[in-house]
């Protein structure tokens, strides 16, 4: 402190000389002389020691302050940052077991920590919950708490000396969910397994007999991470998008980071977007069309997104106006119900220039873009879960997308053959997929890769579900990829009734107060009986030929009118108003 008051003092009286005009070397020697007199030379000797020292941890010090913000920028982790490491180090050593002489590299150690958290998400733990590692020190317990971690678990480590009631307390205010314990440690585990909670899972490390394993109600966690995958373990979901539950009920699908960035990049760039765009968004922001593709191009790019509470055919063009639009957004029938209003002013007074969406019927393409003025129709196909989206970047008209024919390898996706009665694709003699010919209607299929987030599929919160989803030996052998849906408004229901007892009106009534509208069957097929295959599945592909034209079968066909809310016969009449667009759907 002394020292200090003295360089200050003597860098004072120089400061002060200085201001007064006396010469430098005058105000040098007078500032040294105060130095000396204040007994500053245990200090200047002590800077010329420790200078190098302090210039050092000085360096170090700004370069773990550049390195944390750098990292807290990138929103990075303990895991990613390993995760770089490893690629940088594959097969170096990590860690050596001396009680054993086991080695494991960075590569093993990522593989080992990977079923750790494969374990734990099997386990239902989420981001946030605590589990207690009880064990003396190994390197499974790097593998475990980095494999915890990967999924956003936390590991309490507890001491391995800790017995009775310190064991209890540590593990009891850690408020965990599951217990990891070295064999070592079994005594120290029955004398307060009767005291800890019944629903904390146990498991154990190392060699312990069955019987024991048994009186701590313990798993064999070794046996466990032997057989568990060794995949990463997928990135922190983002939310759940649930789809239409058109065919069913609604399945919850998987919406993680790096697939709300896809989605909202892939709109933005393919369609040439701007910066000072700004896009009326009418859209349910529960939808990943108007939450993604629509909020996502604010989020990310920074743009200006003009949020509709509800989508108003009458209000459409005036919003527009109203808040100068350049982009907006279109789905399913939206564009239909805009050409059916009466022509206003405001359909031609706008900005807008690029309309982006799906579901726009070639029919009704030309006319929109002719009526309105848009130069610009950005039709894309994707759903919110899979990975072959695909979009029209060359205005085609009636296109929803392409595939290359010169690099085709490059996004692996491709229309394929699937049998008309059985709805299943088709395959050669070799047990492949069999691609379709230019024109010829299929299922598109995506070459699935956890690794590569473009072609990566995250599937749904129920498994089966996300299981129903995948094919395998589609390309190659071996391989797996996603299928795709079809969704949209239900269509028709071909019901059963050899009584001739059905009540339209009944039915009606139960569909809506089960089904939301869009899941409500348009039409109804009423037949003695439904026809099957030989496999005793129906027959949908004459169904689907045979449609809702009452000429072409002796049932009796319904159709919804949702304006008087019931079900009416159809007729050849109301066949052709609906065929020419007098009665909406």
């Amino acid at each position: 402190m002394r020292n200090a008051a003295s360089a200050s003092l003597s860098l004072g009286s120089l400061g002060l000389l200085r201001l007064f005009g006396v010469p430098w070397s005058w105000s040098l020697a007078a500032g040294f002389g105060v130095f000396l007199g204040t007994g500053g030379w245990k200090y200047l000797y002590i800077v010329v020691r420790t200078a190098k020292r302090d210039l050092n941890g000085l360096y170090v010090l700004l370069r773990v302050k550049i390195a944390l913000w750098h990292h807290l920028r990138r929103n990075s982790n303990i895991p990613s940052i390993f995760a770089q490491t490893v690629k940088q180090h594959p097969n170096k050593l990590a860690l050596i077991y001396d009680a054993t002489g086991e080695t494991w590299t960075f590569t093993q150690l990522d593989l080992l920590s990977n079923a750790v958290a494969q374990w734990a998400l099997a386990q239902g733990w989420a981001p946030g919950d605590v589990v207690a590692l009880f064990m003396e020190s190994r390197p499974l317990q790097v593998a475990l708490w980095l494999g915890l971690a990967k999924v956003g678990v936390e590991a309490a480590l507890i001491n391995f000396n800790l017995q009775r009631d310190a064991l209890l307390h540590c593990v009891g205010v850690s408020a965990s969910r599951g217990i990891v314990f070295g064999a070592e440690l079994s005594g120290a585990m029955l004398e307060v397994s009767s005291s800890l909670s019944p629903s904390m899972v146990r498991f154990c490390t190392g060699e312990l007999s069955v019987d024991c394993l048994a009186s701590l109600a313990a798993q064999n966690l070794d046996y466990i991470l032997a057989s568990a995958p060794t995949l990463p373990p997928p990135p922190y979901r983002l939310f759940y998008i649930y789809t239409s539950g058109t065919t069913g009920l609604p399945k919850a699908a998987i919406v993680v980071h790096s697939r709300y960035y896809r989605i909202a990049a892939f709109g933005y760039h393919a369609f040439r977007m701007r910066r000072d765009d700004i896009i009326y968004d009418c859209l349910p922001l529960y939808h990943s069309a108007g939450n993604i593709m629509g909020v996502g191009q604010c989020l990310i790019n920074g743009l200006t997104v003009v949020v509709k509470k509800k989508f108003s055919a009458s209000r459409f063009w005036e919003d527009c106006i109203k808040h100068n639009c350049t982009v907006v957004q279109y789905i399913g029938e939206i564009c239909r119900y805009l050409l059916s209003q009466p022509v206003r002013p405001s359909e031609k007074g706008h900005r807008v220039r690029l309309a982006v969406g799906n579901g726009l019927r070639p029919s009704v393409w030309e006319a929109f873009t002719e009526r309105f003025g848009v130069a610009q129709v950005g039709e894309f196909y994707g759903a919110t879960e899979c990975n072959c989206s695909i979009a029209n970047m060359d205005g085609k008209v009636g296109a929803c997308g392409f595939n290359s024919r010169i690099l085709p390898n490059v996004y692996p996706i491709r229309l394929m053959k699937v049998d008309e009665e059985t709805t299943e694709l088709v395959r050669d003699r070799h047990g492949l997929c069999v691609p379709c010919r230019p024109g010829e209607p299929g299922l598109l299929v995506g070459r699935i890769n956890q690794q590569d987030p473009l072609r990566r599929f995250d599937g749904y919160a129920n498994q089966d579900a996300t299981r129903k989803k995948i094919a395998n030996n589609v390309f190659k052998k071996n391989d797996s990829a996603y299928l795709s849906d079809v969704e949209g408004k239900a269509g028709m229901a071909a019901i059963a009734d050899p009584t001739g007892t059905f009540d339209c009106d009944a039915f009606l009534r139960g569909v809506q107060q089960a089904l939301p509208p869009y899941a409500r069957p348009v039409f109804l097929r009423i037949s003695p009986q439904v026809d099957t295959t030989g496999t005793f599945k129906i027959q949908k592909t004459r169904l689907q030929r045979e449609g809702y034209d009452p000429r072409l079968s002796t049932d009796q066909i319904y159709f919804l009118n949702s304006r008087a809310g019931r079900y009416e016969a159809v007729n050849e009449e109301l066949h052709s108003a609906i065929v020419e667009g007098r009665m909406a759907l």
